[in-house]
């Protein structure tokens, strides 16, 4: 499927961003065990897509996506945290939050799509 790809194409590039905040978060001195957080929810995303396309079944496609989909709300999550305590640039943070959120609503139509029930999907805040 088409969306898969745009998915784990997107989740890849924003992993690669993840990872290049996270050394940002580092360098500027931003507490490491929240930047940890971030560096592991936000590349978990990219990885379990990566599994999902390499399912043995619809069934094990569908968990390793919805795995993907709880990792995006995580990261949804830090990044806020982030940008709610000054730690991160509102304007990065802004891009960041929503690349993350993106890949959320994507994962949620592809979960939904191949589970047949869906997971909650409230709004989200953006601080």
């Amino acid at each position: 499927m088409e969306e898969e790809n745009t998915v784990l194409y997107k989740s890849f590039l924003f992993s690669k961003r993840v990872v290049l905040l996270y050394k940002h978060l580092v360098a500027n001195g931003q507490p490491r065990s929240l930047a940890d957080q971030v560096l592991r929810s936000g590349t978990a995303i990219g990885a379990n897509m990566e599994e999902a396309t390499g399912g043995f079944s619809r069934r094990d496609f569908a968990a390793k996506c919805g795995i993907a989909y709880k990792e995006a709300r995580e990261t949804h999550y830090w990044l806020r945290l982030f940008q709610a305590t000054d730690c991160l640039d509102s304007r990065l943070a802004d891009s960041l939050l929503r690349d993350a959120e993106e890949l959320r609503r994507m994962l949620s139509a592809i979960v939904r799509s191949s589970k047949g029930n869906p997971p909650p999907d409230p709004p989200t805040l953006n601080s």
